[in-house]
């Protein structure tokens, strides 16, 4: 079984840190499920991109691209349902 890697950008460890606490550990635990199962089950492709994803966490969500060769998942936002594809 393949281990990737986790790179967080900025803006999404930014949009992490303003959340409250109970959301911040289950969306911690969702990114721990990449490391070993880069797309798990509820893991969506996004329409217009070649690697990017997104994950479903209760009424948020976690957009993050997958670098399959180099095994590096880069988390890229960590936003509300409702902003998260703008």
């Amino acid at each position: 079984m393949a281990v990737y890697k986790i790179d967080w950008k900025s803006a999404a460890y930014h949009e992490l840190k303003n959340l409250e606490r109970p959301v911040i550990s289950r969306i911690l635990r969702t990114v721990e499920i990449l490391v070993h199962d880069p797309i798990p089950p509820g893991a969506r492709k996004l329409h217009g991109a070649d690697r990017t994803y997104r994950v479903r966490v209760g009424d948020y969500r976690i957009i993050y691209e997958l670098a399959a060769s180099e095994r590096v998942v880069t988390i890229m936002r960590v936003r509300h349902r409702k902003d998260a594809y703008r």
